[in-house]
């Protein structure tokens, strides 16, 4: 049993240490600088209005449903893709589109379809693709109920990343891609500095987590970088499927 002077001896060093600490947070709280210290008013962010269902009033809009104008053939020459509905459609054979101005850094949106009525499988089934600057490819396909490998089904950076998770809708159904790409930089003897990363959300849904860009997009063998300008076109790919588009804009980073 613990004697009685003990107890008293405990307590009052108890009194004693709380007091202290409450000493102590009085003394820091007044120590402190004024909550205006660390209070930052410049720069001020510039104001950008974002209506529901509209682009951003800071954003380039690369098709609004009504014109190919800002797009060109691999020749830089008239697109070739057709437009229906306030949707442009891959023209099997025209070969791939570019837009006219080059980007760099960028938060990309785009909207896609692949066709309702289901042909082939695999890598056959709504095949087309997402280039940021020509040469990093987010993949576009119907992967709904439909395997494939999972570094080249929808949602992947294709051959090197595979998605989170499928947020595939089903085949006929408008997707959405929101993409931030922050581009690769070189230093002027031509190596790299640092690479590419992309974050992708795919009907929402983030699917690519700021992953690193191992190089351009290549069917076989490794990446590899290779030096290039600061800027360059984005590309949609004509890989045989009638795959649809609409609803494209991008705000430069």
């Amino acid at each position: 049993m613990t004697s009685r002077p003990f107890r008293f001896l405990a307590v009052a060093a108890a009194a004693i240490f709380l007091t202290g600490c409450a000493n102590n947070g009085q003394l820091r709280a007044q120590d402190a600088p004024p909550p205006e210290a660390t209070e930052i008013w410049e720069p001020e962010p510039a104001v950008v209005a974002a209506p529901p269902d509209a682009p951003p009033s800071d954003a380039v809009v690369l098709f609004d449903g009504s014109s190919l104008d800002a797009w060109s053939n691999a020749k830089g020459e008239r697109a070739g893709w057709s437009i229906t509905g306030g949707a442009m459609t891959v023209t099997r054979g025209s070969g791939a589109i570019k837009t006219r101005d080059s980007f760099g850094d960028v938060q990309l949106h785009i909207e896609w379809r692949t066709p309702k009525e289901v042909a082939g499988d695999g890598q056959g089934r709504g095949n087309s693709g997402v280039f940021l600057m020509e040469r990093y490819e987010v993949q576009v396909l119907d992967s709904y109920n439909n395997r494939t490998y999972s570094n080249g089904q929808a949602g992947s950076v294709y051959k090197q990343h595979i998605p989170l998770v499928n947020a595939s809708r089903a085949p006929g159904e408008w997707q959405s891609y929101d993409i931030v790409f922050i581009a690769p930089r070189f230093r002027a003897d031509g190596e790299l500095e640092a690479p590419g990363r992309l974050t992708v959300f795919h009907n929402g849904v983030l699917i690519q987590n700021n992953v690193e860009l191992q190089g351009p997009t290549v069917y076989r063998g490794e990446p590899k970088y290779e030096m290039h300008a600061s800027r360059l076109p984005l590309m949609l790919q004509d890989h045989g499927n009638p795959v649809s588009y609409r609803n494209v804009w991008v705000r430069e980073l």
